[in-house]
């Protein structure tokens, strides 16, 4: 047989040809840019800039640190998809049937917090005023009619995180002539000449959010399985995509994936799916994070580094915004806001999606193989909206809080599916796909980074618990 799938907890797969690797790249670019556009949120417009805010530029090379692990991490998640057709969830689900719910618990855990809707909300409020609660509110009631009344649930957040990413970079290209000043260019180079960890101004859960949140972070990581299986890419195409149940025409989904034989022929077309997937992550999540992380630091550090009072939240960008003002035109301040609440919401609406998303295809394929999942995707949705909305009445607006909150159940998700995925892909995979060498090193770095940091912030907030 060309793999060892354990079928103990799920059936076995079907035998398929790998389907012939793409020659024109074009039309299959776009999973690397809804993680870069869904990224493109917390870490970086917030906790990044907050840093920067506080401490000046010498945390953002923590920022290459994060997104070259979540480099390494995507890439396996997206191996063993490109190979079976499976979300890693499922391939984790193999050795233990409550995997996928363990990390589908995790991720609505770390996302029932609506810290990026409440973040837009708050942005708006410094444009048109209002109630961040209501705006709020209003924003997750939106997100839940987009994602159950688009016809394919991939193609409209696709378009919104392209949307998204092409207006945070004409902002970006704008203030690297207009905001930006000169002494601010030239302290760059603090980026590799004066790094340090600065956990006694911030403390380790603010720096582990950052490091976690530099690019995607916890469940976004995972859903890339489900996000290049609805692109089409490798074993994946032969998986139907997910519909609205309202406006799409369901079809019916297998709940496990399939193999295939590793000839020559088999194994060429492999190489080229690898090849592309890898070029796709590195050009677009990769690329489009950093220099985002490195313009929206440089911004606060031009701005508002070194101001007495500032705000220990989310406030700080108001300040930022009025000097911006101050410093090129009230037009600039005002798009600064908007590109900053359309970014975040735009960040939501891809949050509510993947989450809902694990959980849809957990409980498909692991414990209701009957169910339409495009009903439970759209079932689920809502509850998470219901949810957020609740956590907002509740009282729980701080969004810098929310996010740290999430961030750091991030980083502990990273730290256990980093050991899943070289379980799966060392004995799952036919031997000549498996992960090795440098690859199966960045796994073992993961274990180590996310291990450590979640340990170092779990006492520390232990600790103050007990001050």
């Amino acid at each position: 047989m060309a793999t060892t799938f354990p079928t103990r907890h799920l059936p076995g797969p079907e035998v398929r040809e790998m389907p012939p690797a793409p020659s024109r790249y074009g039309r299959l670019i776009g999973p690397g840019i809804i993680a870069a556009g869904v990224g493109l949120a917390s870490g970086e417009f917030i906790l990044y800039p907050y840093i920067a805010s506080q401490v000046g530029l010498v945390f953002v090379w923590a920022a290459l640190i994060g997104l070259g692990t979540q480099y390494f991490l995507n890439m396996e998640i997206e191996r063993y998809t490109l190979a079976t057709g499976e979300t890693a969830l499922t391939g984790f689900s193999r050795y233990w049937r409550h995997w996928g719910l363990v990390f589908a618990l995790l991720t609505y855990f770390a996302n029932l917090w609506p810290g990026w809707a409440t973040s837009s909300a708050t942005l708006v409020t410094y444009i048109f005023g209002g109630s961040v609660r209501w705006i709020a509110i209003g924003m997750l009631l939106t997100i839940g009619l987009i994602l159950t009344l688009a016809p394919v649930v991939y193609v409209a957040l696709e378009r919104a995180q392209m949307l998204k990413v092409a207006a945070v970079l004409i902002l970006f290209v704008v203030a690297a002539f207009v905001a930006i000043g000169a002494s601010a260019w030239g302290d760059v180079g603090q980026v590799i000449t004066r790094p340090r960890i600065p956990v006694e101004e911030l403390g380790f859960a603010v720096l582990l959010g950052a490091l976690a949140f530099a690019g995607g972070g916890g469940g976004q990581n995972l859903v890339q399985s489900n996000w290049i299986r609805d692109k089409g890419y490798a074993m994946g195409s032969y998986v139907p995509r997910l519909v609205s149940p309202v406006t799409g025409a369901p079809e019916a989904v297998p709940s496990t994936g399939y193999t295939f034989e590793p000839n020559d022929e088999n194994l060429r077309r492999w190489k080229g799916w690898w090849r592309f997937a890898n070029i796709e992550q590195l050009t677009t999540f990769v690329a489009i994070t950093f220099v985002t992380i490195l313009f929206t630091s440089l911004l606060a550090y031009s701005t508002v580094f070194g101001r007495e009072g500032l705000a220990n939240s989310i406030g700080f960008l108001e300040v930022e915004g009025e000097v911006l003002g101050e410093r090129v035109g009230s037009w600039f301040q005002y798009l600064f806001w908007v590109v900053g609440a359309f970014s975040l919401f735009a960040a939501a609406l891809g949050i509510v999606d993947y989450t809902t998303r694990l959980a849809a295809d957990v409980i498909k394929t692991s414990y209701a193989r009957n169910a339409n999942e495009s009903k439970l995707y759209a079932a689920l949705v809502w509850g998470l909206v219901t949810v957020g909305i609740l956590v907002v009445l509740a009282g729980f607006d701080q969004p810098l809080i929310l996010l740290v909150i999430s961030a750091v159940v991030g980083g502990f998700m990273m730290f256990i599916y980093s050991g899943l995925l070289i379980l799966v892909n060392r004995k799952i995979l036919p031997k000549p796909i498996r992960v090795r060498g440098v690859r199966l090193a960045a796994l073992i770095w993961s274990i180590l980074l996310f291990g450590t940091l979640s340990v170092l912030t779990f006492d520390a907030q232990i600790r103050r618990l007990f001050e």
